[in-house]
């Protein structure tokens, strides 16, 4: 551990990836100290966070030790074992979100059985154990089924379209318990982030956008154009509700998908998310000054956007590491798009960072967003 004496109030980030990173800005402007658990003193977050403590998030002794003086807890990734964040509730500790809540983005079994239960519009599914099941589950809802990971799965990895028993049985033989789900023939992806406080605050940012390659989002559009208003405000009140009803607190992204015949939710991330870092720029309050507020139990801030438009494009690895080379020509050209690196080494579809434009025409903003990633990835124009 570090020896200094914190300021502020201390709130304590398992995980240094660039969601952490991303979290000392405001912590600065809020007199919030924070302490982050690395797996390596390298990581992104490390990399700008004084208090760095080197451990395992698998270890109870190294989250105990972690957590000492620390006035909530909270995490970049949900890896974090069940039991061990149980272990630190009992200990006293003030963690958000709780194990309880957490699960639910930890399991995606358990995640179908709650919102099923609860009424959220979700795709027919079932735990499938073998080729067979998956077989007799399309017989019922057709096909393609989507066979998912039930943990450990995200940015499409542990996800399986499958058109036929060979493509099942491939699934299969990666050896994790799966789920089938029925194909959702959706019109486009949408995201809604919401924070709730354990007061019970609640708040909603605009429902926007996620454009999605490969299973990676590589733009998000705020707000979702052209979406209409009354669908609009349905997805911020799924979102609301399922916060409510897992005991959600700190951030949550709902992902959804908009059909012909309405909204189904997809999956839910309890923790800043990629389809928010638009906020940084784009809303008066931004998703990770957010989180901080929720956590510590602070009223929350405005999610009000700060200009009609606002697209984030996402910057991926490829075969040139030295982006910084291309930093001048992407200032020079458009001085109002901001870049955001986050501190990792470059490697080819690895998220290394994302830009953001703002104004009052969204093809215009996007236009900027898409020119200055494609130049920082490629060096070519759009």
């Amino acid at each position: 551990m570090n020896a200094y004496s914190p300021i502020g109030p201390v709130v304590g980030i398992v995980g240094a990836g660039q969601l952490a990173r991303m979290t000392q800005p405001p912590a600065i402007a809020l007199g919030v100290e924070l302490r982050v658990l690395a797996g390596a003193p390298d990581e992104s977050a490390a990399r700008v966070i004084v208090d760095t403590v080197v451990g395992d998030y698998r270890s109870l002794d190294d989250l105990r030790a972690f957590a000492q003086g620390c006035h909530a807890i909270t995490f970049d990734h949900e890896h974090v074992p069940g039991e061990l964040i149980r272990a630190l509730v009992d200990d006293g500790h003030a963690v958000h979100p709780g194990p309880g809540a957490l699960l639910h983005a930890q399991d995606k079994a358990v995640m179908r059985e709650r919102l099923t239960a609860i009424g959220a519009p979700c795709p027919a599914w079932a735990r499938v154990s073998d080729p067979g099941e998956v077989a007799a589950f399309a017989a019922e809802h057709g096909r393609p089924v989507v066979l998912k990971a039930i943990t450990g799965g995200y940015d499409g990895r542990g996800v399986w379209v499958c058109d036929s028993e060979e493509a099942a049985a491939e699934a299969f033989a990666a050896g994790s318990p799966l789920l089938a789900e029925a194909f959702v023939p959706f019109e486009r992806e949408l995201a809604v982030l919401v924070a709730r406080s354990p007061h019970g605050q609640g708040v909603s940012y605009p429902v926007v956008e996620t454009v999605q390659r490969d299973g990676i989002c590589v733009e998000v559009l705020a707000p979702a154009p052209g979406l209409d208003p009354e669908e609009a405000a349905e997805a911020q009140r799924v979102a609301l509700r399922i916060a409510e009803e897992l005991g959600v607190t700190g951030l949550l992204a709902v992902e959804m998908f908009q059909t012909g015949q309405g909204l189904v939710v997809n999956e839910l991330a309890m923790r800043p998310h990629n389809s928010g870092h638009w906020t940084i720029e784009g809303s008066r309050t931004s998703q990770f000054e957010q989180h901080l507020r929720a956590v510590l139990d602070l009223p929350l801030g405005s999610p009000a956007m700060t200009a009609p438009a606002v697209v984030m494009a996402n910057l991926l690895g490829g075969d040139d590491p030295d982006l910084f080379k291309r930093y001048e020509h992407v200032m020079a050209h458009d001085p109002g798009v901001k870049v955001h690196f986050y501190g990792k080494q470059v490697r080819p579809g690895r998220k290394i960072g994302h830009v953001t434009a703002v104004g009052d025409d969204l093809d215009e903003v996007r236009a900027r967003a898409r020119h200055a990633a494609v130049y920082l990835m490629t060096g070519e124009y759009t």
